[in-house]
């Protein structure tokens, strides 16, 4: 007989790495806007319960800008919707020079409290020498009042 132990729902967590950039130390963050009750804080370091959460409607931006160019092997991003129906949309940008992007992702996920409240997208990545790492997220792609938001964004 052969056996095989696999590890539980607790242990297959994907937050659960411990190999997660110091984000604190290596980037400068921009963001064009940020509830104060939720500052992007919350989503890039370990600890923050709360999340991120823009201040008003429509499409946002939140730029990481490494401070050494950096290699990045994993990207996590966790979003949480459990009130309002939509479609939202993202894009997960990389640059060497800080100028020229190159896409990682771009995808769209339908949000619905009774049934897809949780997107967890876990990106394995071959990126070297990055400057800056760019998420842009269109909250309702049909132009609703929608305000965008981002639970947990870690890189490795």
């Amino acid at each position: 007989m052969r056996k095989r132990i696999i590890p539980s729902a607790d242990e297959a967590n994907p937050t659960s790495d411990d190999n997660w950039l110091d984000l604190e130390e290596l980037v400068e963050v921009e963001v064009t806007s940020e509830d104060p009750e939720f500052p992007i804080e919350s989503a890039l370091l370990p600890g923050g319960t709360s999340g991120w959460r823009a201040s008003g409607p429509g499409e946002q931006t939140i730029r990481l800008l490494f401070t050494q160019p950096q290699a990045v092997r994993r990207i996590l991003l966790e979003f949480v919707e459990p009130a309002v129906e939509r479609t939202q949309e993202f894009v997960l940008r990389w640059s060497l020079d800080g100028r020229t992007l190159h896409d990682v992702v771009r995808q769209q996920w339908n949000f619905s409290p009774q049934g897809a409240t949780e997107q967890t997208e876990d990106h394995r990545v071959e990126l070297n020498d990055v400057t800056m790492i760019e998420l842009t997220i269109v909250p309702d792609i049909s132009g609703g009042s929608a305000r965008a938001s981002l639970a947990t964004w870690r890189l490795a």
